[in-house]
């Protein structure tokens, strides 16, 4: 198998490309990075080198893949964080040359745009890029519970309130919707939900909560729930599989008291996860 992730790239820790790459890499996957930004490390510190690139820069290295005629092998690409639309315009046209290769491959965007407690902290323009665009363009989204409720204009409260709200996304495109956090009125407070739907129903998995706060968990959530899709075609079982290696890999990071995700250590968690949770059907 073969993935286009598109995103942001950091050389010490773990966001974007540097936590969605090597989980599919160690499941199997041939991953093709091409970096939105290069930056020293995430942002969440508090200062940090490096540059953001542009558009043209992306056309520029989708060019040079297209050159090596290796489009038609493509069976996916992958979007996160995207800096700006000028960025968001070139991984659209990025998909639409694999699509044009591969009429099979399909299109998982994140769409990143902030977060609860945090709201939005991306750049003016970014929200309605996503929303006009990048969503309506995909074959599966993956928000969390704020982009859900920011991209549906739907409160979400209850489990009814969550599948309206899905349902509403689905409608604009997308075939597949998971969400990678969901509390509810129905969520035990020691616990957090993931949900999932796609045209054979909507599953959810529950998990202990975890008292940690890591950036970067979004970015490999939605690349193992990808690569588990493209395997299976089932929204059910990428959801289990995805579920118990993220809940896993933060259980071992926050044993361990890092403050970045330990992608290398608990590696193990990618293939044979040391929990398992049973998708339930909602």
């Amino acid at each position: 198998m073969n993935i286009l992730s598109i995103q942001s790239h950091v050389a010490y820790g773990h966001v974007g490309n540097a936590s969605a790459v090597f989980p599919m890499q160690r499941l199997g996957v041939e991953v093709w990075p091409i970096h939105t930004v290069q930056f020293s490390n995430h942002t969440g510190y508090g200062a940090w080198k490096g540059r953001v690139f542009d558009g043209g820069m992306i056309d520029e290295v989708m060019e040079g893949i297209a050159e090596r005629g290796v489009l038609p092998s493509c069976d996916g690409v992958l979007s996160g964080y995207m800096g700006s639309a000028d960025v968001g315009h070139a991984i659209l046209s990025a998909v639409e040359r694999v699509r044009a290769a591969n009429p099979k491959a399909l299109y998982c965007c994140d769409p990143v745009i902030g977060d609860v407690g945090r709201g939005i902290f991306v750049r003016p323009g970014i929200p309605e890029f996503m929303r006009e665009q990048a969503v309506p363009a995909a074959d599966i989204v993956t928000p969390n519970q704020f982009e859900l409720e920011l991209l549906t204009d739907i409160e979400v409260k209850t489990i009814a309130d969550a599948h309206r709200a899905i349902e509403a996304l689905r409608d604009t495109g997308p075939k597949v919707v998971m969400v990678t956090s969901l509390s509810t009125n129905e969520t035990p407070g020691d616990a957090i939900d993931m949900m999932a739907s796609d045209a054979k129903g909507a599953w959810r998995v529950r998990t202990p909560k975890l008292d940690v706060s890591l950036n970067g968990a979004g970015d490999a959530i939605a690349a193992l729930f990808f690569t588990h899709y493209l395997r299976e075609g089932s929204a059910a079982a990428a959801l289990a599989k995805a579920s118990a290696s993220v809940y896993g890999l933060l259980k071992r990071t926050k044993e361990a008291g890092s403050r970045e995700i330990l992608m290398v250590a608990a590696q193990d968690e990618f293939v044979t996860p040391s929990h398992q949770f049973v998708p339930e059907a909602i």
